[in-house]
């Protein structure tokens, strides 16, 4: 085993490619319209030196969930799996534990940056929530910067739950826009239970003609919103792919928390996700 901190990526995707399932992914994306493999990924996390990984659905489909977790059984890589449930059903308790290996589901996730205004403030999706609560299951929030008002009613509801906004809500890098996010950012970090991953952002930003220095400013605001306690860094590869490859988004975070302290550092790159997923330790890329 290694003695060196461990580095988690907080944020992948798997998934075997249908079209019909990724119609999201349009000919500007065409690199991403293939199989996205555990293989592939140990190869990049050997290549980043990643010790571990949580892995993220894509789709809203019990099947992938279910995939995710079989997935994480034969690849000890993946420390956590981030699925989906539908949490509006009257059955939410009895789908969540009819999972096979309940100690590597580690949140829930639905695609809410494609629902109607108001998604978050129903009842039912609430009541969801509370059962994710009870069950120490996170919640991870993938919304667009216009729905961070509604993800901050959605917080206040519920103090007890742990939740973190995935890509900092995807703020508007290619169009330099810092304002109204920034604001509404930091209202959002204002409740201590939420966390803040760091990635997604080269695909906000021009994917060919994006720079650290593009990406500053924005990285600056997540730090003075969630200070180094409650940053994780993650890479959303495969969807990074169309901006940035692997390695090279690691060595971009690398580069900008290069002025921070060793302890910092090792909370912002593997010790927050730890914690916050409350992911094994045990085991990693170098063992």
């Amino acid at each position: 085993m290694s003695l060196l901190p461990l580095r988690i990526d907080a944020h992948h995707h798997l998934w075997h490619y249908h079209p019909a399932e990724f119609s999201w992914i349009d000919e500007d994306m065409a690199t991403l319209r293939r199989d996205f493999l555990v293989n592939e990924l140990h190869r990049e996390l050997l290549t980043a030196k990643i010790d571990g990984t949580v892995a993220v659905q894509a789709r809203e489909s019990l099947v992938e969930t279910r995939w995710l977790l079989e997935c994480a059984r034969s690849a000890p890589i993946i420390r956590g799996v981030v699925g989906w449930a539908p949490l509006g059903a009257n059955n939410l308790a009895e789908i969540l534990n009819s999972f096979d290996d309940a100690a590597k589901l580690v949140g829930i996730r639905e695609i809410v940056q494609t629902k109607p205004d108001g998604y978050l403030d129903r009842s039912e999706f609430n009541r969801g929530v509370r059962q994710l609560t009870s069950l120490s299951l996170t919640y991870d929030i993938l919304i667009q910067a216009r729905q961070l008002i509604e993800a901050t009613r959605l917080v206040d509801q519920h103090p007890y739950q742990r939740f973190v906004l995935d890509h900092a809500a995807k703020p508007k890098i290619s169009k330099d826009e810092l304002e109204p996010w920034k604001t509404r950012l930091l209202e959002l970090a204002r409740r201590p239970n939420v966390f803040c991953k760091v990635s997604g952002l080269v695909t906000e930003a021009n994917w060919q003609h994006w720079t650290l220095e593009s990406l500053c400013p924005y990285l600056d605001v997540c730090v003075e919103a969630f200070g180094p306690n409650r940053l994780l860094a993650g890479s959303d590869w495969p969807v990074c792919l169309v901006a940035s490859a692997y390695s090279q988004w690691w060595d971009l975070l690398a580069r900008y928390f290069a002025d921070f302290n060793q302890d910092e550092v090792r909370l912002i790159f593997g010790e927050n996700a730890i914690e916050f997923y409350r992911l094994s330790a045990d085991l990693g890329v170098s063992s």
